[in-house]
């Protein structure tokens, strides 16, 4: 069934829907400058799909303004927008929904829009940056010059940007909302806290997919008593051939340090549906980060690895990029490191990756952490670590993946219960 679009100029009713345009105020994005939080999941997505240009834009009740627009250098402020009759993101308002045109020429619902000449629109793809409460109030698109063909793999792309960027506004309107309250003092503790936990939870899958034939398993505790979001983060998703699993640490702590780390995961998915190997996926989170100088000055150690279940268990080629070795536990209770250390990432021009080779038979366990785990220190001095994790790692042999994250976080919290930095682990173990 052929989508229904308004003509050329016509505007769409939802683009005048108040609570609509009440979110689009609430953003603050209109008439302000170029950001490199939004410039850099614009530029990614035209080197993914290799066009010349891509757009962030919020639109109100008469233009579409640009957020971001790479391909087209616009320094002026006032020239970075176009009339909402004139915007193909109105299609995205009209439709409630991503729009994809291969043949805008051949298109005879947006042929005539005088966009299509201006910016000489061959292709285009779009998908809605959606508020809090699922109202449509930014668009993300590309454009092709030449008419193509969108590929399930670029559009699937697009849309994990378009969230991602609906997350990094979700961020800074939770954090306004968290300056004006923290002028009552009194109050101030207990919301920064909660306001914490609340991005931080952002940083993570909600609930990890089902994987057939694997226990999947995670654990996140937060640092004790602490108002500051950090970046420590952790993923499970499909890939084109299996699935990919993540875990990341950011330098730092704060609000900065969560957009790293949502970029991070972001980059990650998105590059996952290119890159077959672990080590070509963290190579060009580097370049992602690095191109952004580090975000903020910051970097990221982060653990990749693909697998696939098999026959004998499960097969899987594992990369670091400077982040601690993870650990096998064998059904038999012996416990080994596997990987190869690599270059920590986004902060140096050249760095060192490596692929390494990982088989678990049923009954062997996985398991990704952070280094939040391992430094628990007691007043002393002495860390919890890694003699203290392997030995509680080795005792886990027997238990379920679930049961054996629990396991490992009850023997950290026993030895120091004062912990002072973000703890997560992320277990995989083959039935």
């Amino acid at each position: 069934m052929t989508l229904l679009l308004p003509g050329p100029h016509e505007i769409p009713a939802g683009v005048f829907d108040p609570v609509r345009l009440a979110a689009v105020r609430a953003t603050g994005l209109l008439d302000t400058s170029p950001e490199d939080a939004f410039d850099e999941l614009a530029r990614l997505a035209t080197l993914i799909a290799e066009v010349p240009l891509a757009f962030i834009t919020v639109v109100d009740d008469t233009r579409s303004y640009w957020k971001s627009s790479i391909g087209l250098e616009i320094g002026d402020v006032t020239q970075r927008q176009n009339p909402v009759r004139d915007s193909f993101c109105k299609y995205l308002i009209a439709a409630d929904g991503p729009v994809v045109l291969d043949d805008v020429a051949a298109d005879t619902r947006v042929r005539d829009n005088p966009t299509v000449t201006k910016l000489v629109i061959g292709a285009w793809a779009g998908y809605p940056i959606r508020g809090a409460n699922g109202e449509i109030i930014d668009g993300f698109c590309v454009v092709s010059h030449e008419p193509r063909h969108w590929t399930e793999r670029e559009l699937r792309t697009l849309d994990t940007l378009s969230r991602a960027a609906s997350k990094e506004i979700a961020l800074r309107e939770a954090l306004s909302v968290a300056e004006q309250r923290l002028v009552d003092m009194t109050a101030a503790h207990e919301h920064a806290v909660a306001l914490a936990r609340t991005l931080q939870a952002s940083l993570l899958p909600p609930i990890l997919p089902a994987v057939p034939g694997v226990q999947v398993a995670a654990f996140y505790q937060a640092a004790a008593g602490t108002t500051e979001v950090v970046g420590d983060f952790y993923d499970l998703f499909r890939t084109p051939d299996g699935w990919g699993a993540a875990i990341g640490d950011v330098c730092g702590h704060g609000v900065e340090a969560a957009q790293v780390a949502a970029l991070a995961r972001h980059t990650l998915r998105a590059d996952a549906n290119f890159f077959e190997q672990p080590s070509a996926v963290l190579a060009n989170l580097d370049r992602t980060l690095f191109a952004a100088n580090g975000i903020n000055g910051r970097f990221l150690t982060a653990a990749y690895a693909t697998f696939r279940v098999t026959g004998t268990g499960l097969d899987g080629r594992l990369c670091l990029g400077g982040h601690p070795k993870p650990l096998v536990r064998r059904a038999d209770g012996t416990v080994a490191a596997v990987g190869v250390l690599g270059t920590f990432l986004g902060a140096l021009p050249r760095i060192s990756l490596t692929d390494v080779d990982v088989h678990l038979d049923p009954g062997d366990l996985l398991l990704l952490y952070t280094d939040g785990l391992t430094e628990r220190r007691l007043p002393g001095g002495r860390q919890f670590g890694d003699t203290e994790f392997a030995a509680s790692l080795a005792a886990t042999r027997g238990l379920t993946a679930q049961e054996a994250v629990i396991s490992i976080a009850e023997a950290a919290n026993r030895f120091a219960p004062g912990y002072s930095d973000d703890t997560a682990l992320l277990a995989l173990q083959p039935r």
